[in-house]
């Protein structure tokens, strides 16, 4: 891969007035360019300070539902007058240390209770970075940070009964290897992670199941049929004709991946994040089986210190009398699983869930599966440097709930996650195929 340096350098230009005093010259460096992929670093420094300068770094972004998120930090000019955010520490605002990516990982909204919102991949996220002396702005720089990699095809699909979008690498490559991503109780596709799976040479299938369109606004039940149709227009595609399948879920679509795992043939790799490990909260139906759900007791809902709802202990357990018949078959996969869990989650015991999926394997005479485990990340494990949610409204508690997790940690799970999930569809797909983003 040839990456092509660039730097933006940009003194805050503004007219000059006598209540205004800032250091000339200064100007924010972003490499290896500017621009870059959603989910890869930027080395960060300001340089033309005065030695020991204090400054005040920030940034801010607008999500796509106009929410602001932002941090800030103070660091310590050196003696040659730079910041480099690789090698000197954060003195303190939203976190202390050396923290190369301190800017993007530690970003909040001023409401707590909310998650970063990506919806329209074909822009880009534009995080506004300043430097401030005296609370004054003295430079600013935009980090373009991209969805699409310079040819990946973005198709709407309504074909039949299914809705989603289809993201293809670009032509001449293939053929590509499938994956189809389904994502939380909501329903809706999840296009910033298939575009940038998309980018690695997968042709990948962000499926909406509910609440999407012209979908049931909340399905009472679900057809592992719709979902084999989703499966079968990918296979049916010229770019993915002959390759093998894998799927991708976090969340109530965990269990619905296990479910196709264990019912639809020829599913190669899964990747469950944060799910369960028997089928929840509505009936699942295929042919003439049927997995009864697994429920709740909401009477054991709890109130965390800080007033928010936490929902955490209130599902029945899979091993439990009344839990077994939702448990699902996952044995009856000849693929592969990787099953990554966090063990501060706080939506379910989804860590729990993953030892009893990976038990079930076991007992059955089965090696197929890795297990990945996060100390102190939160429910949503998804794409490097995206901003931590710690709580929001919950589909189905219909209230704001509380995700569990510590910021850096669930950063530093979200980063070594992704990686891992690249190079397990590698091996069980195929794919070899990688592109540059810009």
């Amino acid at each position: 891969m040839i990456s092509v340096l660039k730097f933006i350098s940009r003194p805050f230009a503004r007219k000059a007035s006598a209540k205004m005093h800032y250091t000339t010259g200064v100007n924010i460096t972003l490499l290896p360019s500017y621009k870059c992929s959603f989910e890869d670093p930027v080395h960060v420094t300001v340089n033309g300070l005065n030695p020991r300068q204090r400054v005040q770094l920030r940034s801010r972004v607008t999500d796509d539902n106009g929410l602001v998120f932002q941090a800030s930090a103070t660091y310590e000019a050196s003696d040659n007058c730079q910041v480099d955010l690789t090698s000197h520490p954060s003195l303190g605002g939203s976190f202390t240390g050396i923290e190369p990516m301190g800017l993007f990982w530690a970003l909040k909204a001023d409401t707590e209770a909310c998650k970063f919102a990506k919806t329209d991949v074909t822009r880009p996220v534009l995080v506004d970075i300043e430097v401030l002396s005296n609370d004054e702005v003295i430079a600013q720089a935009t980090n373009e940070r991209h969805c699409m990699a310079d040819g990946v095809r973005r198709v709407p699909v309504t074909e039949g009964r299914i809705r989603g979008t289809l993201f293809l690498p670009p032509a001449g490559t293939g053929p590509f290897p499938g994956i189809l991503d389904t994502y939380v109780f909501r329903g809706l596709p999840f296009e910033l992670r298939a575009a940038l799976l998309a980018k690695q040479g997968f042709a990948v299938l962000a499926l909406a199941f509910q609440g999407y369109q012209d979908l049931p606004k909340r399905a009472e039940k679900f057809h592992l049929e719709y979902f084999e149709e989703g499966i079968a227009f990918l296979r049916q595609q010229p770019e993915v004709k002959g390759q093998k399948i894998g799927l991708i879920s976090i969340s109530k679509s965990g269990d619905l991946a296990l479910s196709m795992a264990a019912f639809l043939p020829g599913i190669s790799a899964t990747v469950w994040i944060n799910g369960c490990n028997a089928n929840t909260l509505v009936p699942v139906y295929y042919k003439d089986v049927c997995l009864p759900p697994l429920m709740f007791d909401i009477a054991k809902t709890k109130i965390t210190p800080s007033g928010m709802l936490d929902i955490g202990d209130v599902m029945h357990d899979p091993m439990s009398k009344k839990g077994l018949p939702s448990v699902i078959p996952i044995e009856c996969n000849t693929g592969n699983f990787m099953f990554i869990m966090s063990e501060a989650d706080r939506n379910w015991h989804s860590a729990y869930y993953a030892r009893l999926a990976c038990d079930r394997l076991k007992a059955h005479g089965k090696n197929n599966y890795e297990l990945v485990a996060y100390e102190k990340a939160g429910h949503f494990i998804e794409l490097p440097y995206m901003p931590f949610c710690v709580a929001d409204f919950h589909g189905v508690a219909g209230k704001v709930v509380y995700f569990g997790g510590e910021p850096k940690a669930h950063s530093e799970a979200q980063l070594d996650a992704w990686p891992r999930i690249l190079n397990f569809f590698r091996k069980y797909l195929g794919a070899t195929y990688q592109r540059s983003m810009l």
